[in-house]
């Protein structure tokens, strides 16, 4: 049965360029192209693939929190993230939230067929391993549920409890239950300290400093 490889990039030049390497890799699979997160996730959601390559920046998704969501609900599937960030704390930090690889952008066509044929071969491929240590920070991160993720993403973007309350369609009064429950996770005492060390998630943006309530 031919498997589908679902390419989640929003530059078309660069999906031109993966398709080329995932053809070499995978000659018989169905290359499904997606523009962003959404897209990816709707064609993940229309059938089952073989592997995802997943870019971190796109319109509607920017560092890797796109990365955990997708894990949790497809923890079978091999992503592979495909980066314009060549920093090794990017790439330990994919390898620790369960990516199955890591394909800089500046990499040649043979480096990325070498990347994409370890996945497909059942191995890890990162830059230098991909290994510098656990970060103790990401797993606790990576402890929060999706609810509690999504009102860390609204206390990142500066929102108020209403506010965030508003965009979840949730209480007020959840919504503290959640931040209560969140700071504890994280081992912080306020909500600016959780903003810093969710930090860790971002490939290139800078922290915005939370609300206060």
């Amino acid at each position: 049965m031919t498997g589908r490889i679902i390419i989640a990039d929003d530059h078309p030049l660069f999906r031109s360029a993966l398709a080329h390497a995932v053809g070499k890799v995978w000659p018989d699979a169905a290359i499904i192209e997606a523009s962003s997160a959404a897209e990816a996730r709707a064609a993940l959601e229309a059938g089952a693939a073989e592997a995802l390559l997943l870019d971190l920046h796109m319109a509607d998704s920017s560092g890797l929190s796109v990365l955990m969501d997708l894990r949790q609900d497809y923890p079978a599937l091999p992503i592979v993230i495909v980066s314009a960030s060549e920093e090794p704390r990017v790439s330990s930090a994919a390898a620790q939230l369960g990516a199955a690889g890591f394909i800089p952008k500046s990499a040649s066509l043979d480096a990325m067929r070498e990347g994409l044929g370890a996945v497909r071969d059942g191995d890890g491929w990162f830059p230098d391993g991909g290994d510098t240590g656990a970060d103790d920070d990401l797993a606790r991160i990576a402890s929060l549920t999706p609810a509690q993720r999504r009102i860390l993403g609204g206390i990142r973007q500066g929102l108020l409890n209403k506010q965030i309350a508003y965009e979840l369609a949730i209480s007020e009064a959840t919504v503290k239950a959640h931040i209560t429950a969140i700071l504890r996770k994280l081992g912080v005492g306020s909500r600016t300290q959780a903003v810093l060390l969710a930090a860790k998630l971002d490939v290139d943006q800078p922290a915005t400093e939370p609300a206060r309530g």
